[in-house]
């Protein structure tokens, strides 16, 4: 059996040793994608405290939880040049769904460029955002 297999996180990219900073978290998260992308970077996630840059924002977003774009643009604040975001939005029929076009339409007002969407969880869909070189 392939990592990719039996690790979810191993199709989202991540190395060892990366900070992957979450936003977002709430009882309806994955918990083995979470569990996944710590036994690839080899360190826990950081929550929003986090007093330095990642290399990654995992972004779990549900449609009530307010505006995306702004979630985005304090997301791109937070990462190291060259950082990513994993944008994690409830897949189609679940609840807190959100449209692709209006993901999309945020991320581009946010100034990313969204580069794979992907099945990332039983529930979830991850769409890889990358920040504009400063």
């Amino acid at each position: 059996m392939t990592t990719e297999r039996t690790n979810p996180a191993a199709r989202l990219g991540f190395q060892p040793g990366q900070v992957v900073q979450e936003i977002g978290y709430d009882e309806d998260v994955d918990q083995d994608l979470r569990e996944g992308i710590e036994s690839i970077t080899g360190q826990d996630l950081v929550d929003e405290d986090y007093e330095d840059v990642a290399d990654t924002v995992l972004l779990w977003f549900r449609e009530d939880d307010g505006d995306l774009t702004d979630a985005l643009v304090d997301a791109i604040g937070l990462l190291e040049e060259g950082g990513m975001i994993w944008l994690l939005t409830p897949k189609s029929g679940r609840d807190g769904y959100i449209e692709p076009s209006d993901v999309n339409e945020a991320a581009q007002t946010a100034g990313l460029a969204s580069t794979k969407a992907i099945s990332a969880a039983a529930d979830w869909i991850g769409t890889r955002l990358i920040a504009p070189k400063r």
